[in-house]
């Protein structure tokens, strides 16, 4: 059915014909958008030979992250200060990158020990939009700025801003915001060179991928970056946060068996310690097991262990030297 437009140039219900002329001409600049001829016939291919081009093509992603690893370390540095003066890190994005963000979020407390209001992760449309689009959510900046005015921002809190296109108003929206009205930080993680985010955002990182294998679907090499670099800013911000030792997880939440008997692995792995040991020390620490490995490698108790802690802003390493310092 074809529909009609208006004096007013609008056709039917939707937008204005030069609206999306405008939108049409500048996705063409994007470089995740770009159409690749040389895949106009990749329906045809046999379906091993799809997998080999899309393995191919996922291989090549990593490599445009390493060329941003001067920038996303910096980010990092930034957010791990903000977050050890009480601060928190908060994600937003629509669609795709708006998911990533909430998924990195909602993994923290089970890895990491953080309280759920730590690491926050905002989608545009809200929840419902982790399962089904919303319909002109990211085209509102003002969305951002209210869904962030919920969360009472101060100048400790990180923003990130997710967008492969690096265009998303919301994405915009919410590093504008959060940087003029609060003076948080920001960072503006898109997969395009001299996007608008980066440009909002006092730390920008352009993992630029190149086009897709599907023209315009950001859900593969893009998303694939995209999760690439939030893996790092979440987990190396723990790091530096004391939330590690060494490269085990020593702040994980034993929430079921499978992470109960981590716990005890854990344990073992940092001290040496028998099954007696690591048990007797669990035990005296409440199924700590940052504090546990405390209690052995610096012979203490369990209060000792925790005062200690607190007192090293829960760094276990400092906790230690601490505790022979004071033998």
């Amino acid at each position: 059915m074809t529909s009609t437009t208006d004096a007013t140039g609008t056709s039917g219900a939707s937008e204005p014909r030069d609206t999306y002329g405008e939108l049409r001409a500048q996705l063409a600049t994007l470089t995740t958008e770009a159409f690749r001829p040389e895949l106009s016939e990749i329906d045809r291919l046999p379906t091993e030979e799809i997998a080999k081009i899309m393995n191919g093509e996922d291989a090549s992603v990593a490599t445009a992250v390493a060329e941003q690893l001067s920038a996303i370390a910096a980010a990092i540095d930034g957010t791990a200060e903000r977050m050890a003066r009480g601060g928190r890190l908060i994600y937003a994005g629509a669609g795709t990158a708006g998911r990533l963000g909430v998924l990195d979020a909602s993994e923290c407390p089970p890895t990491f020990n953080t309280d759920p209001s730590d690491v926050v992760g905002l989608i545009a449309g809200g929840p419902s939009a982790m399962v089904k689009a919303v319909e002109g959510a990211e085209d509102s900046k003002e969305l951002a700025a209210e869904d962030l005015e919920d969360l009472n921002l101060t100048e400790d809190d990180v923003v990130v801003g997710i967008s492969a296109s690096g265009r998303t108003p919301y994405a915009i929206g919410a590093v504008e915001y959060a940087r003029s009205h609060y003076g948080a930080l920001t960072i503006g993680l898109s997969c395009n060179a001299d996007s608008a985010l980066a440009a909002a955002a006092e730390h920008g990182i352009e993992v630029v991928v190149g086009p897709e294998l599907l023209t315009g679907s950001t859900r593969l090499k893009a998303g694939t970056a995209q999760k690439l670099v939030l893996n790092m800013l979440s987990t190396i911000t723990m790091i530096r946060l004391g939330k590690t030792y060494g490269n085990l997880m020593v702040d994980v939440r034993a929430s079921n068996e499978k992470l109960r008997a981590r716990s005890r692995r854990i344990v073992a792995l940092a001290t040496g310690a028998s099954d007696e040991e690591i048990e007797a020390a669990l035990t005296a620490t409440d199924g700590e097991v940052k504090n546990a490995i405390l209690t052995i490698l610096g012979e203490v108790d369990g209060p000792t262990a925790a005062t200690l802690l607190a007192t090293s802003a829960g760094h276990l390493r400092a906790a230690l030297d601490n505790a022979r310092t004071t033998d």
